[in-house]
């Protein structure tokens, strides 16, 4: 059994960035990252823009214009002006390439297709140059850049739909137990609906990663080992939740030695979590965890997730720690170093009832974890407390 700050160190360690690259729709790459810079296939704007609903000019040495037509928004016919002549012209609108200014509507006095301006306008004003946000053959964004709706819909404007991303994790979550049912059908006596599965693949989708499949298996020992065979050898990170202890239908730890995973830890001195398994099949990493939901989300949290932010080879791996002022009081059973589900707000944090591995109706409510240190044995109200933020 090792010491939490050892497991840690372990896990970042042996995780190593992917640094791979796919091909992703524009539209579906949200919260990923551009693998290479992005070159823009066009001018943009594509044209010279008018900045405003107003009139087009050609500059002359007087105040009075001659009109002699209008350009609306997505109009393709180009008009010449000789000096003196305007035109009328709409917010988005091509500037004709004779036009050097456009004057906004309200310092305009119309008389039929006369026109008189309040001032003589500067050159070019309200005019949006071509290529004013990003010439054609420029970097557009840079390798790296997160995939934003304000980023992908400067992409898209730029004509572009498909862009090379970072690739991330291939992962494969694993339930076990002969207990287990799925949600939606009836519930026989002796049976409990799984939720491992979904709470982890939710927590994944949370963080943006969405290659994820989920599999289960009884608590048999063969179907344990080829399932876990299957999913190491097509997934970049595969975390199982239950099946790791030592009970008489516990087979993941016997299954993970005959296919000669490389066990990099197995227990951790801590509640909740105790028996967590970390461990490498080749490229694979490989997460054990307890079946207990609170215990599975709190090994998540602090564990698996430092190994998928250093796959994606971010710069901060764990979950932010902040010292907090404690409103409840807690008396730790144990020796054992205890993450203690909480509610955290503006300084404050309220360290919530029901802190069973087996519960997750608290964990349900909590947006932190108050972490008690094993030479810590009480918490009193007033105290300040480490406190790690999870994910909103």
């Amino acid at each position: 059994m090792i010491t939490i700050s050892e497991a840690i160190r372990l896990i970042k360690h042996t995780a190593s960035p992917l640094l791979k690259d796919r091909i992703k729709p524009l539209i579906d790459s949200e919260g990923y990252e551009l693998y290479r810079d992005v070159h823009s296939p066009i001018h943009m704007p594509p044209f010279r823009q008018s900045a405003m609903d107003g009139y087009a000019l050609n500059l002359h040495a007087h105040l009075d214009y001659t009109l002699i037509g209008e350009i609306k928004a997505g109009d393709g016919h180009r008009v010449h002006l000789e000096p003196g002549e305007a035109v009328r012209i709409f917010t988005g609108a091509a500037v004709p390439e004779t036009g050097n200014a456009v004057v906004m509507q309200e310092k305009v006095t119309i008389n039929g297709t006369k026109i008189t301006l309040d001032e003589t306008p500067l050159e070019n004003h309200n005019i949006r140059p071509l290529g004013a946000q990003v010439k054609k053959g420029d970097v557009a964004l840079k390798k790296g850049t997160k995939l934003r709706p304000a980023a992908i819909g400067y992409l898209t404007s730029l004509g572009i739909t498909k862009v090379s991303v970072f690739k991330k994790p291939r992962i494969a979550i694993v339930s076990t137990g002969n207990e287990l049912i799925k949600a939606g059908h009836s519930l026989p006596h002796g049976k409990i609906y799984e939720s491992n599965s979904a709470m982890l693949q939710n927590a994944l989708m949370n963080l943006k990663f969405d290659d994820i499949s989920l599999h289960s298996v009884e608590d048999t020992y063969e179907p344990t080992r080829d399932l876990l065979k299957l999913v190491m050898s097509t997934n970049d990170l595969v975390i199982i939740t239950g099946g790791i202890s030592v009970g008489d239908y516990d087979f993941v730890g016997k299954a993970l030695t005959e296919l000669k995973i490389v066990e990099h830890f197995y227990k951790v001195k801590q509640k909740p979590g105790k028996p967590l398994l970390f461990g490498q099949k080749e490229n694979t990493l490989l997460f054990a965890l307890p079946g207990n939901p609170a215990a599975a989300l709190t090994c998540f949290y602090i564990y698996v997730y430092i190994a998928v932010q250093k796959m994606m080879n971010k710069g901060t791996l764990e979950l932010p720690r902040i010292s907090a002022q404690s409103n409840s009081s807690f008396i730790k059973k144990g020796e054992r170093p205890q993450f203690l589900k909480a509610i955290y707000t503006e300084n404050k944090v309220e360290i919530l009832e029901g802190q069973s591995s087996a519960m997750l109706q608290t964990f349900a409510v909590s947006n932190a974890l108050v972490f008690l240190p094993e030479d810590v044995s009480k918490i009193n109200i007033n105290d300040w407390v480490e406190t790690i933020l999870l994910p909103v």
